[in-house]
């Protein structure tokens, strides 16, 4: 009987033993020709194995880098993609180089610079007031989507002015339809569920009473039963 403890360590334990057991047989097949015909049986049968490889892009090139990767690079067949070595299989790639961009005001995001660099560039005096008016309304729409209320004109200026060092300004910032509506059905909902509570309220109050009303009626029945049953007792006392 064979144990685990007596067994090699598995280099890719996702595949399992038996796969393992499979590619060093490849390993000990003479004939080339042979030994590539198995491989690429070996490869769709990891494939089948392993379905959720198929999401991933590239997906046989990877099935192909294990199986050399599981062989410790030992196995001489041909592949369809380049063959790793074992001094390039673990190097890390280089770091991405990230862009560093502070912008002055974080809630705009860094485009608006980009955006504000551009419409200072522009020698039309047309266009640079369409550039303008753009930037104005997305600052507006921002706004309102982030604090859920209108924002004046002027406080959308005076930021403008912040940001292109008073170089663009607008005579009428674009009006924003959606957050207007948005407030009004917002305050619409509020006051509807005030009004539902408030009838909820009015009702169990009314209940309150009308229950009050039938224990005082039930108790009056009650004590005028009892001193009926107590004169009944007496009369028979009596006679």
């Amino acid at each position: 009987m064979e144990y685990n403890t007596g067994r090699s360590l598995l280099s890719m334990k996702e595949y399992g033993r038996h796969i393992q057991k499979m590619v060093n047989y490849l390993l000990t097949i003479e004939d080339k020709t042979k030994r590539q015909e198995q491989a690429s049986v070996l490869i769709e049968l990891m494939g089948f194995l392993n379905p959720h490889l198929k999401n991933v892009e590239d997906f046989r090139h990877k099935l192909w880098d294990h199986l050399y990767y599981m062989s410790d690079f030992k196995l001489d067949v041909d592949s369809p993609y380049p063959i790793p070595t074992k001094e390039t299989y673990k190097i890390k790639p280089d770091p991405l180089p990230y862009p560093k961009r502070y912008p002055k005001k974080r809630h705009l995001g860094k485009n608006i610079e980009r955006v504000v660099e551009k419409a200072l560039s522009e020698t039309n005096e047309e266009k640079r007031q369409g550039f303008a008016h753009s930037i104005a309304y997305y600052m507006k729409l921002s706004y309102s989507n982030w604090h859920r209320e209108m924002v004046s004109d002027q406080a959308i200026q005076v930021e403008l002015d912040s940001i292109s060092g008073g170089q663009l300004s607008v005579d009428n910032v674009p009006f924003v339809r959606k957050d207007r509506e948005e407030f009004k059905a917002n305050n619409a909902r509020k006051n509807f569920g005030n009004r539902n509570n408030n009838n909820g309220r009015s009702n169990n109050n009314g209940n309150g009473r009308n229950n009050n009303g039938n224990r005082g009626n039930n108790g009056n029945n009650n004590n005028g039963n009892r001193n009926n049953n107590n004169r009944n007792a007496g009369f028979k006392k009596r006679y």
